[in-house]
This record gives C-alpha cells, structure tokens and sequence, in this order.
C-alpha cells in the first residue's frame, strides 16, 4: 500500500481571535487545498481497496467516518475561502477566519468535538488506521503480521494516554492482546477475537489522538487568553489617567467607564468556558478601544487647534492682518479659549474658524477700483 497522501498537513497560523495576516493566511489556504484534494484522493482509493476485501463491510464504518471528518473540512475550508474574498478580507474578517481555523468545526457527529486544526490530524490518524487494517486483512497478512501491527497500536496508545481511565483502556488492550497471542500460539482459531480487537485498538487510538490534541489546543488557548488578560491589565491604569486627564482639561468630556478586567478573573479549565473568556476579553478590548478613542479624541483636537491657531498667526503676520486691532483681537479670543483650562473645545473650534477667516488675504483693486 502506498503511504498516506504525499502532501504534509498545513501548519495553521495565529492564534483564536486575533486578526491573522494575510500573507500566513494566503499560505494556509493553499496548502490546506492541496491537502484536502490529496486526502480525498487517498480516500477514494481506500474505499475501492475495501470493496474488494474478503469482508468489506468490517471497513464501512471507518471508511465513512473518515469520509465525514473530511466533508467536515471541506466544509470549514470553503467558508474561509468565502470570508478570504480573493484576498480582500479585512482585519475583522481575518479575525473571524482565526475563530474558524481555531474554534469548533459547525458539523454534527465527533467533528464538532475538534477544531478545523484538530480535524486535519484526526482525518489522517484515520487514514494511516485504514490503511494499516487494510493491509493486514486476513486475505492479505497472516495473524502474525497482524499481531505485530496490533501490538504497535497499543503501544502507540500508551504513548498517548494521560490520565487513568485512558490508562486502563490500554492495559485492557494489551491483556486482550496478550491473551489471543498466546491462543495464537497453541494454535488455536482466533480470527474472530483477532478483528474485534483490531477494531477496538484502532477506535482507541482515534479517541485517544482526539483527546490529545484537544488538550494541547486547551493549554495554547488558555496561555493566550492569559497573555490577553495580562495585555488588558496593563493597558488599563493608561486609560484611567486618560480619562482623567480628558476630565481636568476638556468641558462636557465623555461619560464612559473603564472596564476592570480583574472582574473577569482567573483563565477557566474546560474549552467551553475558555471560548466564552476570550470572547468576554475581546468584548473588553473593543470597550479599551472605544474609551481611548473617546477620551483621547477631544485632547486630540485641542492640540491640534493650538497648532493651527500658532500657523494661522504666522500667516497673519506674513500678509499683514496682524495689524488689524480686530485680528489680534481675535487671537487673543481664540487663545484664551484653547489654552483655558478645562477647554470648551466646541467654542475653540469655532473661534479658531473665525480667526483662519479673520487673516485671509483682502483682495488687492486695481487704479478704477476693480479688484485684482
């Protein structure tokens, strides 16, 4: 049998609920295409091997299993392709692409268990399954060699397990291995124990490669949604002295809140939680962005009015309006509202608009009066 497909898995980039760039993404749905064509090709060409068994119908089941993880991804692949428009996603929708490359694939059965990351490994963990029980059909192999694929998935197994019940799986699996060898031995029939057992290892492995990396998916996740609180932490005693500030210098200032991101508390141990965490962060961080918008846009325009204030006098001196009583009194009505303190800058504006008025160049007429 040939190995499984020739096309590595994709590497998918970022991380769950940040804005992916778009070079990485461009990258990711490239190689995820020609993986998914590639494993679909494989797929079809396990199936036809296993309608031509002595028993096809000990394969079905695996087969579709495959089949469905694969449609799964199929499905996740076309609708980042749909939000990727031919390049022209935005930062919110190469967010929304990071939530469907990292968050849970929308499809029934054990996919919807696993990330579109998840899925990838799992589907070949199938594959390489399907593959191996192929190739080691009674009408292929002799119990032997089937022994020895067997005791190398449970080894494969205990590699995998992590906690005591999956432990207990694997020591069941290896005594039942033990046991039909030894009946192999003394030359006993064990055809019928021999599939059920093959069976049973490779639904192991499968369930155990999914509880592996939906752990390793937890831990990542709960590190960056940690790294996330801590960015939100330290940006908060910033938007308070902000907000502060806006509040001392700036009449009527805004009336929001800075949220406390310690009420949110501590990063949650199950995905579920950790999923609604990042979404409540995220809620805070778009709340962060409003308050330094709000606050900060009203010192903002001050500032830049005391700049055009300082431009629009130099131009007055350059073309002579600075000697017009009415100009330098209308300088000094413009500065003392933008340098006040709290500034009404709704009345610098304008008075700064009447000042750029006030020093516009007069119209120069010629000898009959005519202007030039």
């Amino acid at each position: 049998m040939t190995p499984a497909g020739t096309v590595d898995p994709p590497v998918a980039p970022g991380r769950l609920g940040e804005a992916i760039p778009a070079a990485e993404l461009l990258t990711y749905l490239a190689a995820l295409e020609r993986w998914a064509a590639d494993r679909r090709a494989e797929l079809d060409r396990l199936d036809a091997v296993s309608r031509q068994t002595d028993t096809p119908d000990a394969f079905t089941g695996d087969v579709v299993l495959a089949m469905t993880m694969w449609q799964a991804i199929r499905g996740r692949l076309d609708r980042l392709v749909e939000v990727w428009d031919s390049g022209r996603a935005d930062v919110l929708a190469r967010e929304q692409m990071s939530q469907l490359v990292w968050g849970r694939l929308d499809a029934g059965g054990s996919s919807a268990l696993v990330s579109l990351v998840e899925a990838v490994t799992l589907c070949d963990a199938m594959i390489d399954q399907l593959r191996d029980r192929l190739a080691f059909d009674p009408g292929a192999a002799d119990e032997a060699a089937r022994l020895r694929a067997v005791r190398a998935a449970v080894v494969r197994c205990e590699d995998l397990a992590s906690d005591e019940d999956a432990l207990r799986l694997v020591r069941d699996l290896r005594a039942r291995e033990q046991g039909i060898t030894a009946q192999a031995a003394r030359g006993a029939d064990v055809a019928g124990p021999l599939a059920e057992l093959e069976t049973a290892v490779a639904r192991a492995e499968r369930d155990l490669i999914v509880d592996v990396s939906q752990r390793r998916t937890l831990a990542r996740q709960r590190t960056d949604a940690a790294a996330l609180r801590d960015a939100l932490e330290d940006r908060e005693p910033t938007l308070h002295a902000l907000a502060d500030r806006c509040r001392r210098e700036v009449v009527d200032p805004p009336l929001l809140a800075v949220p406390d991101v310690s009420r949110l508390g501590d990063v949650p141990p199950t995905r579920a939680e950790v999923d609604a965490f990042v979404e409540r962060l995220r809620t805070v961080q778009r709340a962060f962005d409003a308050v330094a918008e709000a606050y900060g846009r009203p010192l903002r325009e001050r500032a830049e009015l005391r700049y055009q204030l300082e431009r629009l006098r130099a131009v007055a001196d350059a073309n002579g309006r600075s000697a017009s009583p009415t100009v330098r009194s209308g300088y000094d009505e413009a500065r003392d509202a933008v340098e006040r303190t709290p500034c009404d800058v709704v009345l610098a504006r304008f008075l700064v608009e009447q000042f750029e008025f006030l020093t516009r160049d007069l119209p120069v007429h010629g000898p009959k009066g005519a202007a030039r």
